[in-house]
C-alpha cells in the first residue's frame, strides 16, 4: 500500500443546477460535505442549450451567499448573443465571481449539426476572448485526451486548445477518462505543442453504468472493456457499484498523482459520497487545506 503523499493535490468539483427540491437537497447535501475539503473552486454546469441560465444562477448565488467557496459557473456560446453573454458575464463579477468556465456548448437535442449564432460568441475562443474584455476571470477550457467528436483530427483539436489558452484562459479541464496512458500521451502532446498552462484531469466516479456509457458515447471518451467486466450483473446492488468505483477512481488518481498530477477535477453529478471517499484515500481531508 503506498503511503499517502506529504504534498496533497488540489482538487475542485463539477455540480449542476438542480431541477426539483429534492434535487436540490441531494446537492446542498453534497456541497456542505465536499466544502470541507476546501476545494480550490466548485464549477456549475450550463445546460448544453444554455437551458438552465436561470438555475445555474441561482445555484452560483447560494454558494456565494451561503459559503465560502469559489464558484466557477460555465458559460457558453449557446442562445444567447455576444451583448447578453457579456451582460450575464458582468452580472457575475459584480456578485463577486472571479472564475468562468468557457465553453462552446451544444446544440439543442434534435437541431442538428452545431451553428454559430450570427450575433453571438461562435466558439470558445471567441467567448475566452469576449470575457477577458468584461473583466479580469480566470478563464478555464475544456480538453479532450481523446479527440472532441466534432474535431476533424486530433492536430486541430490540440491547435484549438492552444487557440483558447493563447487568447486568455489560465488552464483547461480534460474530458474523463479511465485509460490513464490516454491522459498521459495528451499531456506530452500539449507540452509538444508549446502550451505551458495546467491541464487538469477530469474523474468521473462511476455511480450507474449505463449512464457512463450514454456519456462516453455522446462525448467520444472510450470505456475500456475490463471496465464493463468488472460492473457486470451489478444492476441491482448499488453498494458493490460504489465500492468497485470507489477502488477505480481511487486507482487511477494515485497512478496520476505518481506521474507528478498535482490537480484534479471532479464530475460529482451532484453526489458527495464517491468524491469525498477518493479525497479521503488523496489525503485531502477536512480541516487540512491542500498546499
Amino acid at each position: 500500500m503506498n503511503a499517502i503523499p506529504v504534498r496533497k493535490p488540489a482538487v475542485s468539483f463539477e455540480f449542476f443546477p438542480p431541477n426539483t427540491e429534492q434535487m436540490e437537497t441531494t446537492l446542498w447535501r453534497s456541497i456542505q460535505r465536499l466544502a470541507a475539503l476546501e476545494p480550490r473552486f466548485v464549477s456549475v454546469t450550463y445546460g448544453a442549450d444554455g437551458s438552465t441560465r436561470e438555475r445555474t444562477h441561482n445555484a452560483v448565488a447560494r454558494i456565494i451567499r451561503e459559503t465560502s467557496l469559489t464558484p466557477a459557473p460555465h458559460l457558453t456560446c449557446i442562445g444567447a448573443s455576444r451583448g447578453e453573454i457579456d451582460d450575464i458575464a458582468r452580472e457575475y463579477w459584480d456578485m463577486g465571481v472571479r472564475h468562468l468556465v468557457a465553453l462552446r456548448g451544444d446544440p439543442p437535442k434534435g437541431s442538428g449539426a452545431y451553428v454559430p449564432q450570427k450575433d453571438g460568441y461562435a466558439y470558445a475562443v471567441d467567448l475566452v476572448e469576449g470575457l477577458r474584455k468584461v473583466a479580469d476571470f480566470e478563464i478555464s477550457v475544456a480538453a479532450y485526451p481523446e479527440v472532441h467528436p466534432e474535431a476533424p483530427s486530433a492536430a486541430f483539436d490540440l491547435d484549438n486548445l492552444k487557440r483558447k489558452l493563447d487568447a486568455g484562459a489560465s488552464s483547461a479541464i480534460t474530458q474523463f477518462f479511465f485509460d490513464n496512458e490516454v491522459f498521459l500521451r495528451f499531456r506530452d502532446a500539449c507540452a509538444a505543442a508549446g502550451i505551458e498552462s495546467a491541464i487538469v484531469p477530469g474523474i468521473l466516479p462511476i455511480t450507474r453504468f449505463p449512464q457512463l456509457e450514454k456519456f462516453a458515447a455522446a462525448c467520444g471518451a472510450s470505456v475500456p472493456d475490463w471496465l464493463r467486466q468488472w460492473f457486470a450483473g451489478l444492476e441491482d446492488d448499488a453498494e458493490t457499484r460504489q465500492m468497485i468505483a470507489a477502488s477505480v477512481a481511487i486507482d487511477q488518481v494515485r497512478r496520476l498523482e505518481a506521474e507528478g498530477v498535482e490537480e484534479f477535477h471532479f464530475y460529482t453529478l451532484n453526489r458527495s459520497e464517491l468524491a469525498f471517499a477518493i479525497c479521503h484515500a488523496m489525503g485531502v481531508r477536512p480541516g487540512d487545506a491542500t498546499t
